[in-house]
């Protein structure tokens, strides 16, 4: 069980934080250097709409699978504290990504729907700010992950 556990987590942080990566650093710079705002726009609209429903599932199973090694395999809250470390910047990284969800995606979804390229423009550059956050923090609770026992 445990194995299956560890394997689901793993992954969902994989389709997480590499998404993230992949959307920072090379889609964004790749869609301003080849495409005007309205179009930029567009194309991140759509491209969030098919990930944040992967982002959605990977919260949900690192949180249940999370939850449950930590408290079925590792002892609970007495833990190690590199797994309070992971537990603690997941949540952080969740509230983040929740936040984005529902107030500047929402309001980017809007603005374009009105075409109103300014406002989206706003909007997208505070899903960025966020989305870059996120992303070092998802680096860091790797790293941790990696070195866990070791700390």
């Amino acid at each position: 069980m445990l194995m299956l556990l560890l394997t689901l987590h793993l992954l969902s942080a994989v389709v997480w934080v590499g998404g993230m990566f992949f959307a920072y650093v090379a889609l964004r710079p790749a869609a301003v250097a080849v495409l005007e705002p309205p179009p930029r726009l567009r194309l991140w609209e759509a491209t969030f709409a098919r990930f944040f429903p992967w982002v959605w599932l990977a919260v949900i199973l690192l949180l249940g699978t999370g939850l449950w090694m930590m408290f079925a395999f590792f002892g609970g809250m007495k833990s190690a504290p590199y797994i309070h470390a992971m537990f603690g910047i997941g949540i952080v990284m969740m509230l983040i990504y929740a936040h984005i969800f529902f107030a500047p995606y929402r309001r980017l979804r809007q603005a374009n729907a009105a075409e109103n390229f300014a406002e989206g423009g706003r909007r997208l550059g505070q899903i960025r700010k966020l989305i870059g956050v996120n992303l070092m923090l998802g680096l860091v609770v790797i790293v941790i992950a990696g070195l866990g026992p070791t700390l």
